[in-house]
């Protein structure tokens, strides 16, 4: 497991029984480096939605706890906010409740000259995603392959 992937279970870890106990769903942890900065983010939701005092309120209390247990090696900025409409698709629970709903896939590679598809989420599994097109197309996708994936909006 990568150093990445180690911060990001652990502070999910500490984070869980934080969102629960204000009954919030914890969508997404992730520890990225951009523009020479590392950022520990945290997306929480709700429904109806996350405001400012949501965020400050996890962010304090996270931040309280990561000092305490002290596992991130480098200087980080630490993020707590909304998913936001173009969340991505990640979990079992996200795609359980985007079937049904139209969405985006990109893939790594392209699959017969196109890296960007778009259809409604008809099921998934451990593996596989599939989607029907607008023009009634069955498109079978190997999670693997799929860069990102996530609700889409028009606008």
């Amino acid at each position: 497991m990568s150093r990445r992937e180690t911060y990001e279970q652990k502070t999910e870890a500490l984070l869980a029984p934080l969102v629960e106990e204000h009954q919030f769903e914890l969508v997404d942890v992730e520890y990225v480096k951009e523009g020479g900065s590392w950022y520990l983010r945290a997306y929480i939701d709700k429904p109806g939605g996350i405001t400012i005092d949501d965020c400050e309120l996890i962010s304090r209390a996270l931040s309280d706890l990561l000092d305490e247990h002290d596992f991130i090696e480098d200087a980080y900025i630490l993020e707590v906010s909304s998913p936001g409409l173009g969340r991505p698709l990640k979990k079992d629970r996200d795609f359980e409740r985007s079937v049904g709903e139209q969405v985006e896939i990109r893939t790594f590679r392209p699959i017969d000259q196109k890296k960007d598809f778009t259809g409604v989420l008809k099921e998934f599994d451990k593996n596989t995603v599939t989607i029907e097109t607008d023009n009634k197309e069955t498109m079978l996708f190997q999670r693997t392959d799929i860069a990102l994936i996530r609700l889409a909006f028009d606008f």
